[in-house]
């Protein structure tokens, strides 16, 4: 009880803690070092809450009426206030509509791409071990009370402020929460903070807060980063502002056109404003974020879970692939094989003092294929350990101080063999049969590892050498074959030395040049060609993967690199997609953008599909957007510059902008073509495409108009629907064509909700036209020869645009081969004249 008269104690921060012992908080939180019991533990997490620090999140409704402030709204409003000063009922109803309708779409997808985002988010939730009813259980780090009795070790992200009370160390980098460059160490009776990753070692320590009680939580604002603009977004972001300036620049010609030729000025301004407003791409937004997040989910039922959905587009473009060996090309199913004595050591000895040396209660691949070794799995009760020190990947060795009844005490050390030759100081006659013996074992492909034991004396001695195999995984081979087949280049990175790195290299089909890391550090110009060249490279340390990023990076590839190691986390995050395979530690987790939950490369093969399809739909939709921008907006522009009247009225330009919104937002779930290789934003591909397609959909509805005014001779006001119904069945027939590279009747087809859209808005276009609905009435007669004109016109549009991109695909190849032909002929010239 506290003196707020609280059912449980407050949390503790650093300065309360300062001149209290481990005791003295125990004591605090009323709880002993074995931890709480389950009951405790949620009567604890009733009254302190989640261990979680939630975003301020908007209510509903004010994020709702949000949508209704800002620049695009404040047109729309101002059109619709225009509207009601002229008395003009039809159009301030449908304008409202439109505002309304803007609103509720962008709140909607809005929602939805949250909701797929909150849910990822759960997928990465950090774990914790906490030791709860007395046993060691794995729990969501968001459960965590004050008064929990956890376990932190190397990789961890420090789940929340925990007081260490028991074990040898703990290394700690905190650099995002206090600055500091290097990691410190850490004792018994000294604070981490939550958010700080372990980078060494490992500890017990008891819960003083969480939440927003902790650190962490009071200085959030300090250690949030704001994402960089990827690629993708500057794309999208150039696209909107190209078609925003387009926009305004054809609306001023409009005004000083009317403004010239005595055209009534609130009149003139609200058509300008509502022609802006429904050529101004409204639904990029939406469309963008919906599209990334239904990929994402798409994604994570594909078991890869994407943290940074920006990264989808870096994914889709990645054409240089660094893989981990172990776990990721072979098996992660260690398998221990024949066994190399040294001083008069036997097998059975040199076995037991690894297993020894071993973690027995949560084993990795290594300890456990050497557990599995023992002849007698009862002869580790005979021995005491009385002290640990698990493996790093800074020492790569792991000791144990172990004491027995009969031998007394002594230690035990397994790791790399060259740690473990220079922990012994071995003799030179030693040091060379040891290296002959690791070149014999990695020749057969079976990786070394060296154990070590000391003597009365207190000295190391080599005992010996285990061989391990770790066996290629089944489906490895035809992965890497899948994966260059998308243009995607596979380079194996290993710890291993280069013997083994050939042996499983050659076994995988991947080449045999490997490079070994110290190359990594060299200069010269010649350096990046002999890591684009590589086939994989040996006895890289998780430094040298950051410098190896950063070189294939500057080389001008995007990059993809896995690791599952707290000090992989560096690479993950300098790489272009960084991705963290199954077992991953939390920090490894932390730092990258793709999550793997299945072992294996098959899943990034499918990831990489996945991604590239959602960029073939965003790509599809640019196109679309930028031609029906230029379709409607030059054709109203030059239509009032020649006839001096508006050829569809502001009505009918709102409706078109409602039919046309409805179907795009649909575009995500589209099917379509995966592309052979990385793929990734050309713009003057994308332009000029749409420019081709809006330009003659401005040269087909002119024709139309020129036919139906000067010789059917029809009204005015038919004129307009007959204009406006066409440019409406036009611009979703349009989209059929841009959404493919290829002719819009191959496969893929367009996907049912697609079709389902296209054909609904249609139907509302055809009962506008043929009722009068807000526009005057029209034959159904003359309606079928609007879609025949209009579908003999998409079939033209479609062979146009196959040949654009051929000539895009073959004019550099093209002017390349002419320009070798030009200096072969000028090379033989000279080379004949006398």
């Amino acid at each position: 009880m506290n003196t707020n008269g609280n059912s449980y104690p407050d949390p503790l921060d650093r300065n309360a803690l300062t001149s209290l012992s481990h005791g003295d908080v125990l004591r605090h939180f009323q709880v002993s070092a074995q931890g709480l019991n389950s009951d405790d533990a949620a009567a604890r997490l009733q009254w302190y809450g989640l261990n979680t620090i939630k975003a301020p999140r908007k209510h509903p409704l004010l994020k709702f009426l949000s949508f209704f402030w800002g620049p695009i709204a404040w047109m729309i409003e101002a059109a619709a206030i225009l509207s009601a000063a002229v008395h003009n009922i039809d159009d301030l109803v449908i304008i409202l509509v439109l505002l309304v309708f803007n609103a509720v779409v962008g709140f909607w997808q809005e929602y939805q791409a949250d909701n797929a985002i909150e849910q990822l988010k759960k997928q990465l939730a950090v774990k914790s071990r906490v030791r709860r009813d007395g046993v060691w259980t794995e729990i969501d780090a968001q459960h965590l009370v004050p008064g929990d009795s956890v376990n932190i070790r190397l990789g961890d992200i420090v789940p929340a402020d925990i007081f260490l009370t028991s074990g040898d160390y703990l290394s700690i980098d905190q650099s995002a929460l206090t600055g500091e460059s290097l990691p410190v160490d850490k004792k018994i009776d000294e604070l981490v903070f939550s958010g700080s990753v372990a980078k060494q070692g490992e500890m017990d320590g008891v819960v003083v807060a969480t939440g927003t009680a902790t650190y962490f939580g009071k200085t959030a604002k300090l250690v949030g980063a704001a994402q960089p603009v990827s690629h993708f977004q500057k794309a999208v972001l150039t696209i909107g502002d190209y078609l925003i300036f387009t926009s305004l620049a054809l609306v001023a010609v409009l005004i000083l056109v009317g403004l010239e030729r005595h055209l009534p000025l609130m009149e003139l301004i609200q058509f300008a404003l509502i022609l802006t407003v429904a050529s101004i791409p409204v639904a990029m937004p939406a469309v963008l974020s919906v599209t990334m997040a239904v990929g994402a989910t798409t994604l994570a039922k594909l078991k890869a879970i994407v943290s940074r959905l920006e990264a989808i587009e870096e994914l889709a473009g990645m054409d240089i692939l660094c893989s981990d060996k172990t776990g990721t090309l072979t098996q992660n199913k260690l398998t221990l094989g024949e066994v190399a004595t040294f001083n008069g050591a036997d097998t059975d000895a040199v076995i037991l003092s690894a297993a020894l040396a071993s973690e027995t209660d949560s084993p990795d691949a290594i300890d456990t294929a050497i557990l599995q070794g023992l002849s007698d799995s009862s002869a580790l009760s005979a021995y005491q350990k009385n002290a640990f020190v698990p493996f790093d990947p800074v020492q790569k060795r792991s000791e144990a101080s172990i004491s027995h009844a009969t031998q007394g005490p002594f230690k035990v050390s397994k790791g790399a063999p060259q740690v473990i030759q220079a922990l012994c100081q071995a003799d030179a006659k030693t040091c060379e049969q040891l290296e002959q013996t690791v070149d014999r074992f990695a020749a057969a492909g079976f990786r070394a590892l060296g154990v070590a034991r000391t003597d009365a004396a207190g000295r190391w001695r080599l005992l010996g050498l285990l061989s391990l195999y770790d066996p290629p995984r089944e489906d490895a081979k035809q992965t890497l074959l899948e994966a260059q087949q998308h243009g995607v280049q596979v380079k194996m990175v290993t710890g291993d030395n280069i013997a083994i790195a050939k042996q499983i290299c050659g076994e995988l089909g991947l080449g045999q040049h490997i490079v070994l890391a110290d190359q990594l550090a060299g200069s010269g110009s010649d350096k990046h060609l002999i890591l684009e060249q590589a086939d994989g490279y040996a006895q890289v340390f998780p430094e040298h993967k950051y410098q190896l990023v950063k070189q294939l990076q500057a080389d001008g590839h995007l990059v993809g690199m896995t690791g599952d190691g707290v000090n992989d986390a560096p690479a993950l995050k300098q790489a272009d997609v960084g991705i963290a395979v199954t077992g991953a530690t939390d920090a490894a987790r932390a730092a990258a953008d793709l999550v793997l939950t299945a072992p294996g490369l098959s899943v990034i093969i499918t990831a990489i599909e996945e991604a590239r399809r959602i960029f073939e739909r965003m790509n599809a939709y640019a196109i679309y957007r930028i031609t029906e921008t230029i379709r409607v907006m030059l054709f109203m522009v030059t239509a009032i510059l020649v006839y001096n009247s508006y050829p569809i009225t502001a009505v009918m330009i709102i409706l078109l902008a409602l039919l046309n919104d409805i179907p795009i937002l649909t575009i995500a779930k589209d099917n379509t073509h995966l592309p052979a290789k990385p793929v990734h934003w050309e713009m003057r591909r994308v332009l000029t495409v749409a420019t081709v397609l809006g330009v003659v959909g401005v040269f087909e509805t002119f024709l139309l108009l020129i036919v139906a005014k000067n010789h059917f001779h029809i009204g005015v006001d038919e004129l307009r629907t007959i204009i406006f119904l066409k440019l409406a069945i036009a611009g979703h027939l349009t989209l059929f064509v841009a959404r493919t590279k290829h002719c819009f009747l191959t496969s893929p087809h367009p996907a049912p909700i697609l079709l389902l859209a296209i054909f609904g808005t249609q139907i509302v276009a055809m009962l506008i036209a043929s009722q009068g609905w807000f526009v005057t009435p029209i034959s159904w007669q003359s309606i079928g020869l609007i879609w025949g004109y209009c579908l003999f016109w998409m079939g033209i549009e479609d062979g146009l645009k196959l040949l654009v991109y051929r000539h895009l695909d073959h004019s550099l190849p093209g002017r390349q081969r002419f320009l070798a032909t030009v200096g072969e002929s000028m090379h033989l010239h000279f080379h004949r004249r006398p």
